[in-house]
């Protein structure tokens, strides 16, 4: 593993995701305040998802001509400029800010945040293999979690305490010392060229070295620039179709996608609003109950990431019965959460989701980032992006109608049910998910 650049990948996303969740408590806190309009506040996540949709979209025109740590900085530095812009703005303009260029900021900087997921999860397998890529995945999903634990805590005690205006400056901070990690990332396969062994060898898609270190995956899988001239430059259009089409051409990427799609349509029910509905419908508790699911949710995950990373080497070797496990018991556990009336033993329950929801996660992230090579892998991940938002926003709705027309029991039941149908499909799709992961994969380019 190269551990330095890691380590400042690892710290860029710690202060970046804090810096998010402080800017976006803050700014829904003022719009609410200012405009009284429930709408209004609405605007900001809604403007987020819609932005990084479109983002995810483009993101291959932009990851096919610049370097993965050099995107990360440019994104970073962008949401930098657009939000000391944004707090510019409002401290400037009062109370009467001009809220259409607020919104507009807003999408500016989740227009360029649209990119780093993709090019942080590329550059993952870049900075680690074998059993150090599921280290390294594990690591970065005990970092988002612990960041969305405390940072939607402490967010609120902030704003409560220091106002929306100085919240938002200090967001700007964690922003800066963001930028300042990510300019030191450094991707060790720059420069290499992407064609593998011999000129015209080529290996079945789907498979990739899964036990090399990154030293004779660079070895094994690049050579010196070749001196035949370059290619034409490729149309945008089959840029734009090139993650789309390695995702069609390989048997485990569909079905990892698929099952990817179909547990997250469910995945919304741990959105505020329905964890609210639930703890007052259903418990009959307050809203600090909603807090108290909302912590116990993100410690589980916390300790189930931590005990993920501890059986890394054991689970490294069974990477699809640790995701097909871990999507069962999480279902199971949902369905669960549902039928519980007692407040207890609901924050037990939501406290025992974090170890097989977290073996899901970093099994199936792992499994994508093996199934396809490196310099394609960009291109993957954003077409996955691309889904993901689409996905969520259809949760979203679907889930909200269910909601009001169903009722909220129902809503977390049709959930587990969702989850158990991926991992039903996942079983009838064991051949192709448990494919070969010993082989390197030809790049598409070339």
């Amino acid at each position: 593993m190269h551990k330095r650049s890691f380590t400042y990948l690892l710290g860029t996303q710690t202060m970046s995701n804090a810096a998010d969740i402080l800017y976006i408590m803050a700014l829904v806190s003022l719009v609410f305040h200012e405009t009284d309009s429930i709408f209004s506040s609405v605007l900001v996540p809604l403007l987020r998802m819609g932005a990084q949709m479109i983002s995810g979209f483009l993101a291959p025109l932009i990851l096919a001509r610049f370097q993965l740590p050099f995107i990360l900085f440019v994104s970073q530095f962008g949401q930098l400029a657009f939000f000391a812009l944004l707090l510019g703005h409002l401290w400037s303009a009062g109370t009467n800010p001009v809220w259409v260029l607020v919104f507009t900021l807003v999408a500016a900087m989740s227009f360029l945040d649209g990119w780093t997921t993709p090019a942080r999860n590329a550059l993952i397998p870049r900075l680690a293999s074998g059993e150090g890529l599921m280290r390294a995945n594990s690591l970065v999903s005990v970092s988002d979690q612990t960041v969305q634990l405390a940072g939607w805590g402490l967010s609120g005690v902030l704003v409560a305490m220091m106002g929306s205006e100085k919240t938002l400056l200090v967001a700007c901070g964690l922003y800066l010392v963001a930028l300042i990690f990510t300019s030191l990332i450094r991707d060790p396969l720059e420069g290499k060229a992407h064609y593998l062994l011999q000129p015209g060898t080529r290996v079945q898609s789907g498979d990739v070295l899964a036990s090399t270190s990154p030293a004779q995956l660079e070895d094994t899988l690049y050579g010196p620039e070749p001196e035949s001239p370059a290619l034409p430059p490729k149309r945008k259009k089959e840029i734009l179709r090139e993650g789309w089409s390695l995702i069609g051409a390989s048997r485990r990427l569909k079905a990892l996608i698929f099952m990817d799609m179909i547990d997250l349509l469910g995945g919304s029910v741990w959105v505020g609003a329905f964890t609210l509905a639930f703890a007052q419908q259903v418990l009959h508790k307050s809203e600090a109950w909603w807090g108290y699911i909302n912590a116990a949710y993100f410690a589980g995950a916390i300790g189930g990431g931590i005990i993920v990373l501890a059986c890394v080497k054991y689970l490294q070797r069974r990477l699809l019965p640790a995701m097909l496990v871990g999507m069962a018991c999480y279902g199971l556990l949902t369905a669960w959460y549902a039928l519980n009336t007692l407040p207890p033993l609901t924050l037990l329950i939501v406290l025992l989701m974090g170890l097989p929801a977290e073996m899901s996660v970093v099994s199936r992230r792992t499994m994508m980032q093996m199934s396809v090579s490196v310099h394609d892998l960009p291109k993957v991940l954003s077409a996955q992006a691309t889904l993901t938002s689409m996905t969520f926003c259809i949760s979203l709705l679907l889930m909200g109608w269910i909601a009001d027309h169903l009722g909220i029991v129902n809503l977390y039941l049709f959930s587990a049910l969702l989850t158990l149908i991926a991992v039903i499909y996942g079983i009838f799709s064991r051949r192709a998910l448990s494919m070969s992961l010993t082989a390197p994969v030809a790049s598409s380019s070339g």
